[in-house]
C-alpha cells in the first residue's frame, strides 16, 4: 500500500496540485519528501487501540491547518481516524486496501463491519482496488458511492527478460526459482507457502524457493527453515529491498500465500515482469492473474504446491503464462493510466461535476489522500483552485 501512496501522492505533486501526506516517519515519509511531496508527520499504529482517540485528534489538527479541498484516507485504520477526525466537513475519499473485518474473526470482525457501516456516512467516495474488494464491502453492507480503480505497475521499470543476469547479480545460482516476495505477516502467508514447499521440492528436485522481507513473522520463519531439512536445503531468505525488478526477472515463478488481500501489488509486477502468478484466490487476486497463472481455493495448500511444481517443471507453460502476464498488465495495470483515473475522480469531487450520492461503480478517478499503513494519512490541495489531503 505504501507503494500506491507513494505514486499518488508523486503524480499529484507533478500536476501542480499542493499535496501533503500525513504518515508516520519512515521509509514512505522519506519517499515522499524526496519527490518533493511535505509531510506531516502523524504517529499511527497499524490496529485501532488505546491511541486511537489520541490519533484522531492528531489527525483533526493536520486537517485543520492544511485546509484540504479532499482527503484521501489510505487504509481501514487511517479510514477509521480520518473520518473520525473530519466527520464529513471535508469531501472524503476512503481506499481500504483490503477490508479490517477479513483480516479477524468474531466480535472484532463484526465490530469492524458495524463501523464500515457507519463510516460510509461520511465517506464521499469509496475507492476499492478490485471488483471482488467492492462486492465484499456490498455484502457487508456496506453503501454510498463507490468506483474500481485498480493498482497500477511501473512498466517501464517491471520489464520482461531473462532470468540469468538478474540471479548473478542477486548472487543466485541456477533455477528453477520461484519467488515470494512482500512482509512476512499472516497476511501475507509465507508459513502456508512453508507447508506447500516439501511437495515442490519431492516433484522438481532441485527447485529453489526465495523468500524477500521482514516483518514480525519472519524470526519464526527463520527458525523454521533451520530446524527443516528440506527447507534448510533450498530455501533462501533476503531481507527486504527497495528494489524488487530484479527478483521478479530471477524468478520462474512468483507466488502469493496471502490469506487477505485487495489488489496485491507485488502479482501486478510479477505479470509486468512477464513471470506466472500463483497463489490462493483471495480478494482481487483471480481479478488480476486471469491467464497469467494460477489461483487455487484459499487455504489448500496441496493445490497450491501442485500450480507451483507444474510450472517449475514445465518452462514453456510459465513462458507462455508470463507472456499473457505482460500483455494483461499493459491493458489493465499501466501505472500512468491509472493515477490519471484517480486524478480525475478528486478533479470531480473537488468540482462537484457529479453527484457523489450515485456515480458509475467503474469511473475514472482523482484524489487526494490520508493512508495508514502503520499509520498513514496526509494532505494535498487538488487541482488549481482546489486542494485535498493523502
Amino acid at each position: 500500500m505504501a507503494a500506491v501512496v507513494r505514486t499518488l501522492c508523486a503524480d499529484q505533486h507533478e500536476r501542480g496540485w499542493d499535496v501533503s501526506l500525513a504518515c508516520p516517519d519512515g521509509p514512505l515519509a522519506d519517499a515522499a519528501r524526496g519527490a518533493g511531496v511535505p509531510v506531516r508527520t502523524w504517529q499511527a499504529t497499524r490496529s485501532p487501540g488505546r491511541s486511537v482517540l489520541a490519533e484522531v485528534r492528531a489527525l483533526a489538527r493536520i486537517v485543520a491547518r492544511t485546509a484540504p479541498d479532499v482527503v484521501h484516507l489510505h487504509s481501514s485504520k487511517a479510514g477509521l481516524a480520518g473520518r473520525l477526525a473530519v466527520r464529513g466537513r471535508v469531501p472524503t475519499i476512503v481506499q481500504p486496501h483490503a477490508w479490517s473485518f477479513d483480516a479477524v474473526a468474531g466480535p472484532l470482525a463484526r465490530a469492524a463491519r458495524t463501523w464500515e457501516r457507519v463510516g460510509a456516512r461520511w465517506t464521499s467516495l469509496l475507492l476499492c482496488v478490485s471488483a471482488d474488494e467492492l462486492a465484499t464491502g456490498r455484502a457487508a453492507g456496506i453503501g454510498g458511492a463507490a468506483v474500481v480503480v485498480p493498482n497500477g505497475v511501473d512498466l517501464d521499470r517491471f520489464t520482461a527478460g531473462g532470468p540469468d543476469d538478474a540471479r548473478s547479480v542477486l548472487g543466485l545460482g541456477p533455477g528453477p526459482w520461484a519467488l515470494c516476495l512482500g512482509r512476512v505477516t499472516e497476511q501475507k502467508g509465507q508459513d502456508l507457502l512453508l507447508d506447500a514447499w516439501p511437495s515442490v521440492r519431492a516433484r522438481v528436485p532441485g527447485a529453489r524457493l526465495l523468500v524477500v522481507g521482514d516483518g514480525p513473522d519472519a524470526d519464526a520463519l527463520r527458525a523454521r527453515c533451520a530446524a527443516d531439512p528440506v527447507l534448510r536445503d533450498s530455501v533462501l531468505l533476503h531481507p527486504p529491498t527497495t528494489d524488487p525488478a530484479p527478483y521478479h526477472r530471477a524468478a520462474d515463478v512468483v507466488v502469493l500465500p496471502s490469506r487477505w488481500e485487495g489488489m496485491p501489488l507485488v502479482a501486478l509486477e510479477a505479470m509486468a515482469s512477464a513471470r506466472p502468478v500463483v497463489g490462493f484466490a483471495v480478494t482481487g487476486m483471480a481479478e488480476a492473474v486471469g491467464p497469467a497463472g494460477r489461483t487455487v481455493p484459499p487455504g489448500d495448500v496441496p493445490a497450491l504446491a501442485d500450480a507451483i511444481a507444474l510450472r517449475l517443471a514445465a518452462p514453456g507453460l510459465a513462458a507462455g503464462e508470463g507472456r499473457a502476464a505482460r500483455a494483461r498488465a499493459e491493458e489493465l495495470f499501466d501505472r500512468s493510466r491509472v493515477t490519471a483515473r484517480v486524478a480525475a475522480l478528486v478533479a470531480e469531487l473537488v468540482a462537484g461535476e457529479w453527484p457523489m450520492s450515485s456515480p458509475p461503480e467503474t469511473a475514472p478517478g482523482n484524489g487526494s489522500t490520508a493512508g495508514n499503513e502503520s499509520g498513514e494519512a496526509g494532505r494535498s490541495t487538488g487541482p488549481p483552485g482546489g486542494g485535498g489531503t493523502w
